[in-house]
């Protein structure tokens, strides 16, 4: 298989993106990227810290300079943060260079997930589960824009919500060849 265009996984912090998207860049021999990373390795501080201290606009403004850095260089996996697919300039810039895939999660299963992370600044709330209600109702239907969508399960394995993924893009020929 040979990935034509990048493949860039965005959904609800929680969803599976870094996970799935390690496993996904194994069966495509292709580099996995984080853009979350790749911003903390730019500024140098955390995104806790970043948003401490410069606040999410800068934040949103760094991740958009990144994401478009990276869509330039080889095709691979990025992982983007849950926010990123929110900003219209970020959408274009996927649209323009990559395919976007939506990991789908039902809410009670992205709380199981990050219920105990201390490393989610959006949601240092007094309700932390209220707040991810809220953020999930307001995302979900930009989300629901990217050009596919793989369903996450309670039961599912990463190597095998990868797999699904994988099977997602095979019905793409622009994006992989086999």
């Amino acid at each position: 298989m040979r990935l034509k265009k990048s493949v860039v996984l965005v959904g609800m912090m929680g969803s599976g993106k870094t996970a799935v998207g390690t496993q996904l860049a194994r069966l495509l021999s292709v580099p996995f990227i984080d853009s979350d990373d790749a911003i903390v390795a730019a500024a140098t501080r955390s995104i806790a810290e970043i948003f401490e201290r410069d606040g999410e606009a800068f934040f949103r403004q760094k991740e958009t300079q990144i994401i478009g850095r990276l869509l330039e260089g080889p095709s691979c996996v990025l992982s983007t943060g849950g926010g990123a697919f929110i900003a219209p300039r970020n959408r274009e810039l996927i649209a323009a260079k990559g395919v976007s895939v939506w990991l789908r999660a039902d809410l009670e299963l992205l709380w199981q997930r990050v219920r105990h992370k201390s490393s989610r600044p959006l949601l240092h709330t007094p309700n932390p589960k209220a707040t991810l209600k809220e953020i999930h109702a307001k995302r979900v239907p930009i989300y629901a824009l990217a050009d596919l969508t793989v369903d996450a399960e309670t039961d599912l394995s990463i190597d095998a919500m990868a797999h699904r993924v994988l099977d997602a893009l095979s019905t793409r020929p622009d994006v992989l060849e086999r």
